[in-house]
């Protein structure tokens, strides 16, 4: 009998653990989603924020938004659920989108380390490579380029029968879990999804990293103390989060063995959907001036 639903296990904890849980999940989400909400908000509505940083950064937390929504509701619902089930398709449709959004994240990010190149090592013809037009390219092609990486792990995913147990021991329809599953052969499906998942990261954070050596290079090259802390600076709160996301992204889905240490993983995975989303917004407003004096200025005008 094909499997028509599916069991998210969750956290399997005491009730009184559960309802902590529920609580202190809540308030991140919420934190999240109006910190996010917030900084897209500020970002469209101040002409001081109307550059490529900011527009990516807005970006970023859009998709900070979309990615939190896909997983979190549904996971608060399941603590108090009876049956914690989801429908086969639903289960489908969050694995598609939670790796859509979170792949299209890392080419944000990428996109980010190169903004800041620019900026620093080609200042005089910053406005000229980094136009309205190159920006709206550099975010296309980042949704394409997470696209064209999902492309042959869901293909390879079809053929796949779920005919037996249907319990994941996640709080979300993550491939590993879900892939182990499966009536039949999944080790052509799990090689794919591992190749993948290191061309991603590996790829985006080897971009990163040449962005940022050509930056460190350009920076100890400023002769003033005070001009070399002013190009950092500007960097400080991007690097925070690529440390936070590669840290437990690469973790997680670079390693050819997904399915061990179950409780870690779902560790790891609440730093990457709860904790880092959250925490975006304080980065990018606590050490952003620019950000900082909108925000005050939105406030007083209520």
């Amino acid at each position: 009998t094909k499997v028509t639903e599916f069991i998210l296990l969750g956290f399997q904890n005491d009730n009184e653990i559960e309802i902590f849980l529920f609580s202190v999940f809540l308030l991140m989400y919420m934190t999240s989603l109006i910190g996010n909400i917030m900084i897209i908000l500020l970002v469209c509505g101040d002409y001081r924020l109307h550059s490529p940083m900011y527009f990516f950064v807005a970006n970023l937390s859009f998709l900070e938004v979309a990615i939190t929504s896909t997983v979190v509701p549904k996971m608060l619902v399941n603590i108090f659920s009876i049956t914690k089930a989801i429908s086969f398709v639903g289960c489908l449709i969050q694995s598609v989108f939670y790796f859509l959004l979170g792949s299209t994240e890392f080419f944000i990010l990428a996109v980010m380390s190169f903004d800041r190149y620019v900026a620093i090592c080609n200042p005089l013809r910053y406005t000229n490579i980094m136009n309205k037009e190159t920006c709206i390219m550099l975010l296309l092609g980042s949704y394409l380029g997470a696209f064209l990486s999902m492309l042959v792990p869901s293909i390879l995913t079809v053929p796949i029968v779920f005919c037996g147990p249907n319990k994941i021991h996640h709080f979300f329809c993550d491939r590993a879990p879900v892939l182990k599953l499966a009536c039949t052969d999944i080790s052509l499906a799990e090689l794919a999804d591992f190749i993948s998942s290191a061309v991603l990261l590996l790829g985006s954070l080897l971009l990163t990293g040449v962005s940022y050596t050509y930056i460190v290079i350009t920076i100890f090259r400023i002769p003033s103390v005070q001009g070399r802390q002013k190009a950092f600076s500007t960097c400080v709160s991007h690097i925070t989060v690529v440390s936070l996301y590669y840290g437990s992204s690469i973790f997680l889905y670079v390693r050819p063995k997904k399915g061990e240490a179950i409780n870690i993983n779902k560790f790891a995975t609440v730093l990457n959907t709860i904790v880092t989303p959250m925490l975006n917004p304080f980065i990018y407003t606590l050490r952003n001036k620019k950000v900082k004096e909108s925000l005050r200025d939105a406030a007083s005008k209520y």
